[in-house]
């Protein structure tokens, strides 16, 4: 009898009988659900031992999310800066990371069905590792062996030898069937909820609270398979040329295409923002078209009883990072006005801070503190603001195709703290609003509860204000847009844009205004 562990013909043996090896090298693995064991199909000196820049990057990325709560838009960047990627690589890496993030509810699904104990058991690299090789099989145009390869060469050099057999036999038994077929086999009924959360891979909570949102904005509940798809779809990168300060033309010379909704905007389908002349100096920005709409309305809202004898006041009540905030400030300038940048974290007032350089600097200054206490501030009279943004903090349930990390850490335990904050920063931007002023109201979210109730509760608070028509000010701004597609017919002044009809994020728009002392009041409900 061969000891444990002594070579016998260059084969070495288990402690169950039989070599491990054949004559080849091939590592023979233990079988799933009963059946005999095989041999790998590559002998060692074929295998690869080490993870390529692209897939490591995305690795990397996948595993700053899960472990650091972190962002994959902040983060991939700078992965792809430290390996040094080219234009295809990028392009390659930010497809696996987006992809699995977005997926990682269909590829659990699938996952658990190859797996012989529950997913919550792996070590999280290796559940991560396990997407990204889902993923590469069932959404992407990768070989099936090059998708299998590289999954397990990135697994040996991160983690180790050992669960690099784990992954193999997992990612074969998922690439035995395609996408098409583990869809039939997990949703028998693709209709129900829970068939339509596992297909499109989003929460059943937030698929439930996507229907309500399109019935309570006046849109059929039958587009809400159009809206998770849209949700699912890489977003094209949009563009914003500062007012005043930004050029489009060398943007557009670069390959990108003038955007059909937004003035002074773009869109690009050609990867590193960073290579598109204006973004390093920031008077061309990355901004959602969603974003750069409610941005210009509020700007473009006409103000009551404002005889232009002094400059116009502006406040950006919930700044950060500083997206709306530089937009808004370029148009301040263009004006005469001045624009104060508010933001309660310290590290996004350095964001907004950055994002405001672009601008001439006597348009703009900076305040670091809650948006609560805004009101604190006031010196008399010039304390007050003509127009007034408050971006509040929300569930973020619009933006889920550009950060879809997002539907995985929500829960509906969120939605009361962020709709009661809400209502605090709305107080208290009314509180500041001068006679006549305009303040938007905006929420990354379509969700009713942030937003058409916000705007009843607000309006039944605050009397003195009155509800304008927030589509006739974002169409004045973009001609290209359609009313009955923002403007729903139980809440006509309330304006909501959607991915699957505008390929926006799907932002929400309400406008008020600050009667005059003595004007009369108008029934809230009557408003909205």
């Amino acid at each position: 009898m061969t000891p444990p562990g002594q070579q016998d013909a260059g084969r070495s043996f288990s402690r169950r009988g039989g070599p491990r090896r054949d004559s080849q090298g091939r590592t023979r693995n233990r079988g799933q659900s009963g059946g005999p064991r095989q041999y790998s199909a590559s002998v060692p000196r074929e295998r690869r031992r080490t993870a390529d820049p692209a897939r490591l990057t995305a690795y990397e990325v996948l595993r700053a999310v899960s472990q650091d709560d972190a962002y994959a838009n902040l983060v991939l960047p700078q992965r792809i800066a430290h390996h040094h990627l080219d234009q295809r690589d990028a392009g390659f890496a930010t497809e696996l990371t987006y992809g699995a993030l977005r997926g990682q509810g269909l590829y659990d699904a699938i996952l658990a069905e190859c797996v012989d104990r529950p997913l919550g058991q792996l070590d999280a690299p290796v559940l991560d590792a396990l997407r990204l090789g889902a993923h590469q099989l069932l959404g992407m145009r990768v070989k099936a062996h090059a998708a299998l390869d590289s999954t397990v060469a990135l697994v040996r050099d991160q983690i180790g030898a050992g669960p690099s057999g784990l992954v193999n036999a997992v990612l074969r038994k998922v690439a035995a069937q395609d996408r098409d077929e583990w869809l039939d086999r997990l949703t028998p009924d693709p209709t129900s909820e829970s068939a339509q959360s596992i297909r499109h891979s989003h929460p059943q909570w937030i698929v439930r609270a996507l229907r309500q949102s399109l019935v309570t904005h006046g849109r059929p509940a039958q587009e809400i398979t159009d809206l998770l798809e849209a949700d699912n779809a890489a977003p094209v990168l949009n563009l914003v040329a500062l007012p005043g300060l930004g050029d489009l033309d060398p943007v557009l010379a670069h390959g990108a295409e003038a955007g059909p909704l937004a003035p002074g905007s773009a869109l690009f389908r050609g990867g590193d923002a960073g290579r598109i002349p204006g973004v390093r100096e920031g008077t061309v920005r990355v901004q959602d078209v969603g974003s750069q709409l409610t941005a210009r309305a509020l700007a473009a809202a006409p103000l009551d009883q404002r005889d232009g004898s002094e400059p116009e006041r502006w406040l950006d009540l919930c700044a950060g990072p500083g997206g709306k905030a530089a937009l808004l400030a370029a148009l301040a300038a263009e004006r005469g006005a001045h624009l104060l940048a508010n933001e309660v974290a310290a590290h996004r007032s350095r964001l907004v801070e950055q994002a405001l350089t672009a601008v001439p600097q006597q348009s703009w200054s900076l305040r670091t503190g809650d948006g609560r206490t805004i009101g604190e501030d006031r010196r008399g009279p010039s304390g007050d603001f003509h127009r007034i943004l408050v971006d509040a903090p929300c569930t973020g349930l619009g933006a889920l195709r550009r950060r879809p990390e997002s539907r995985w850490r929500r829960q509906p335990s969120d939605l009361a703290p962020l709709t009661d904050l809400q209502r605090e920063l709305l107080d208290s931007a009314v509180g500041v609003l001068a006679p006549g002023g305009v303040l938007a109201y905006v929420a990354c979210s379509p969700h009713p509860a942030e937003t058409v109730v916000q705007v009843q509760d607000l309006l039944r608070r605050h009397p003195q204000l009155e509800l304008l028509d927030a589509p006739d000010a974002m169409i004045s701004v973009a001609p290209g847009l359609e009313r009955s597609t923002v403007a729903g017919p139980e809440h006509p002044g309330t304006a909501q844009l959607w991915p699957h009809l505008h390929a926006t994020d799907a932002m929400f728009l309400a406008l008020f205004r600050a009667r005059p002392s003595g004007a009369a009041a108008i029934d809230p409900d009557q408003e909205s």
